[in-house]
C-alpha cells in the first residue's frame, strides 16, 4: 500500500502491524464538517428527495408491491454481481428461476444467492433491525454453495485481506483495511452509527455507512455485494422507501471506475464532498430511472388487461397474465403449482396468450419447454 497517499488523510490512520505491514483505520462515523455543503449538492439532494417522494407515490398507485418489487430486486441483483465481474443477465436469472433447473454456471448461481439475500433481508427487516447480525446472515445467504462458500461464510474475517490487482500482496495492494482487532472495534463502532437518533439527512447517512462498511471491508469474500444490499435494507428499514424499489448498483456499474475511485478517494483525501455527490446523483437519476421503468410496467399490464378483456378470456388467463410481471419467464409446471390449477388449464392458458402474441416459447424444447413475454423482459432489460 503506498502510504505517502494515505498520510495525511483526515478519515482515517494508518497503523504498522506486527508483520510489518501498513493498514489503513477509518475513523468512527460521522465525519466532522457535514452542515457545510454547497449550494450544487443541496440542489442534488433536493433532486434525489423528490425522487424517492415519486417512488413512494408510484407504490401507493400498484395493488400489488410486489410488481415492481421482485423484477427490481433481480436486476439489482444482476447489476451489483456484474460489478464484481460476473457475466449472468437478467433473462439468465429469470429463466432459470421459470425452469427451476440447476444453473450451469457460477456466474448464474451467485446472482440468485443474491436475490435469496436480499428477498431474506426484506423479510428479516420485519423482525430485526439492520444490524451486525443481519449482516453475517446476509453474508451465510450469499455464498451458500457459490464460489467463495469457502471463505468463511456468515462469518467476519479471522485474518488479514487486502483489495489490489489480481496477484498483489499485501505490500504493494491498492488498500488494506482494519487488521482483526481493530476490525472489531470499527464493526461496533459502524453499528452504533446505524442506531444513533441524530439529525443527519438518510441519504448522506446511507452514504456514510456503505462507505464506512466498505472500507472496514470485514469479510474475506462478498464485502461489496454486502455492501450494496446494505443500501437498499438502510432505505427500506428507516421507513425512507415504503417498498424496496430504489436500487443502486446500476448506476454503479455504469460508473465503475468512478465508484471504485471516489471510495478510495474517502481513505486517502478525506474526499466526502466528491463521494456524496456522486452517491447523492445516483439516487436521483435511479428513483427517475425506477419511476419511468415502473409506468412503463404498469402500462403495459393494462394494455394487455385491456387486451384480454376484449377477447373474454377464462380468469386463469388473466391470473397468469399478472403472473408473468413477476417473472417474464413461465412454466406449465410452476404455473399450476402457482396458480393452484390443473396442467390442462394451465397449458390452455399458455395456448390463450401465444395465440394473442403475448407469450412466445424459447426454449425449442417438446418437453419442459419455457415461454417468455418478450416486451415485458424489454423493459425490464433496459438500461
Amino acid at each position: 500500500m503506498d502510504i505517502e497517499k494515505f498520510k495525511n488523510s483526515s478519515t482515517g490512520r494508518l497503523i504498522k502491524t506486527a508483520r510489518n505491514y501498513w493498514a489503513f483505520i477509518p475513523n468512527p462515523l460521522p465525519p466532522a464538517g457535514l452542515d457545510k455543503f454547497s449550494a450544487e449538492f443541496v440542489r442534488i439532494l433536493s433532486e434525489a428527495d423528490r425522487g424517492i417522494g415519486v417512488l413512494k407515490s408510484l407504490s401507493n398507485l400498484i395493488p400489488n408491491p410486489n410488481l415492481l418489487v421482485a423484477p427490481y430486486v433481480r436486476k439489482e441483483a444482476v447489476q451489483s454481481s456484474r460489478i464484481e465481474g460476473t457475466q449472468a443477465s437478467l433473462s439468465d436469472i429469470f429463466y432459470y428461476e421459470a425452469s427451476k433447473e440447476k444453473p450451469k454456471h457460477a456466474d448464474v448461481l451467485e446472482v440468485l444467492n443474491y436475490v435469496k439475500a436480499m428477498n431474506y433481508g426484506i423479510s428479516r427487516l420485519k423482525g430485526l433491525p439492520l444490524s451486525l447480525r443481519l449482516v453475517k446472515e446476509l453474508h451465510l445467504k450469499l455464498m451458500e454453495g457459490a464460489r467463495g462458500e469457502k471463505m468463511k461464510s456468515g462469518e467476519y474475517r479471522t485474518t488479514q485481506n487486502w483489495i489490489g490487482p489480481p496477484g498483489c500482496s499485501l505490500t504493494d495492494a491498492t488498500y488494506v483495511p482494519p487488521p482483526v482487532p481493530e476490525m472489531n472495534e470499527a464493526l461496533g463502532q459502524w453499528e452504533k452509527f446505524l442506531h444513533n437518533d441524530n439529525s443527519i439527512a438518510p441519504l448522506i447517512k446511507c452514504a456514510l455507512m456503505h462507505y464506512q462498511f466498505e472500507a472496514i471491508h470485514p469479510f474475506l469474500d462478498g464485502n461489496g455485494r454486502v455492501g450494496r444490499l446494505l443500501i437498499s435494507f438502510y432505505l427500506y428499514g428507516k421507513d425512507y422507501l415504503k417498498y424496496p424499489i430504489l436500487y443502486l448498483s446500476d448506476f454503479f456499474e455504469k460508473h465503475r471506475n468512478e465508484y471504485y475511485d471516489l471510495l478510495l478517494g474517502v481513505s486517502q483525501n478525506g474526499n466526502w464532498d466528491g463521494w456524496l455527490k456522486y452517491f447523492i446523483r445516483g439516487v436521483a437519476e435511479q428513483s427517475k430511472f425506477a419511476e419511468e421503468t415502473g409506468h412503463k410496467i404498469l402500462d403495459l399490464q393494462k394494455k394487455y388487461r385491456q387486451q384480454l378483456q376484449k377477447e373474454s378470456v377464462s380468469m386463469p388467463v388473466f391470473q397468469l397474465l399478472d403472473m408473468l410481471f413477476l417473472n417474464p419467464f413461465v412454466s406449465l409446471p410452476g404455473i399450476s403449482d402457482y396458480l393452484k390449477i390443473t396442467w390442462p388449464t394451465a397449458k390452455a392458458s399458455v395456448e390463450r396468450l401465444v395465440k394473442l402474441g403475448i407469450l412466445k416459447e424459447v426454449s425449442g424444447r417438446k418437453r419442459s419447454r419455457i415461454y417468455c413475454a418478450e416486451k415485458l423482459l424489454n423493459i425490464l432489460s433496459e438500461g
